[in-house]
This record gives C-alpha cells, sequence and structure tokens, in this order.
C-alpha cells in the first residue's frame, strides 16, 4: 500500500515494478545484476478517485505518456530494494505534486530602479562594444 496523504492510497497490485538493468560505468555489478526498476502506473485503471484523476493527467510532467500511464524509472542506488523504494517516493511525490492548488498569477510591473539598472547595463554595453571597433583617424 503506496500512501499519497492522510486520505489517498493505492494497493500494490495497480503498479507495476519490473527489474531492469542500470545504465551507465559500474563495473561487473552493472553488467550482472538487475538493480534498477522501471514502474509503471495506470492512471485511468487505478482507484484513485475520478477528480484526482483528472488532476493528475492535466500535471504536464514528461514521466505521464498520452496513454495516461506513468513511468518512472530509479537506477541511483546499487540495490533493488533501495531503487523500488526511491521510485514508490517519485510517485507518491508527482501525485501529491499535482493535487497543490495552483497559485494565480499577480501581474507585475518593473521598478523604477530596475529599468533604469536595465538601461545603465545595456548603455555600458554598448560603450564596451564600440571600444572594440577598428580605430580610424
Amino acid at each position: 500500500m503506496l500512501v499519497i496523504n492522510n486520505r489517498l492510497a493505492i494497493p500494490e497490485r495497480e503498479f507495476d515494478i519490473s527489474a531492469i538493468r542500470s545504465q551507465g560505468a559500474g563495473g561487473q555489478n552493472v553488467n550482472k545484476v538487475a538493480t534498477a526498476v522501471h514502474l509503471r502506473f495506470d492512471i485511468g485503471a487505478s482507484s484513485l478517485p475520478e477528480p484526482v484523476k483528472t488532476q493528475v493527467l492535466r500535471c504536464r510532467d514528461q514521466r505521464i505518456t498520452k496513454s495516461g500511464v506513468i513511468v518512472i524509472k530509479a537506477q541511483e542506488y546499487r540495490t533493488l530494494e533501495k531503487n523500488r523504494d526511491a521510485a514508490l517516493r517519485r510517485l507518491a511525490q508527482l501525485i501529491r505534486s499535482s493535487l497543490a492548488p495552483v497559485k494565480n498569477r499577480k501581474p507585475t510591473r518593473p521598478t523604477q530602479g530596475s529599468k533604469r539598472r536595465r538601461m545603465d547595463r545595456k548603455t555600458r554595453r554598448g560603450k564596451q562594444k564600440t571600444l572594440r571597433q577598428k580605430v580610424s583617424f
């Protein structure tokens, strides 16, 4: 059972975890032992409430496929158990972050001081470039 928050939990039968070989350098261990983890979680087929499903699907994350499957690959640790825990932690974090309310953007204007500083930087940079030009007599 993966606990998301005090009201949401996902049973283990709903996500598929498979062991794969890790990428990159690592010597004999990386070539022999499958310690990396591929976690697949189908949002549409899960037992999550419908509003939660739509919020997670609306989340713009590269780990969510077009068909609504979350794919997480964990390979930072040398043991399968730690990588499995890391993948589950990332899944819970992804769902938690998609449930957080989106703050409305308050439109702001640049201050007079920031405008002045910007123009000063531009003129200084322009002077520096003119000093690089060929000198004609």
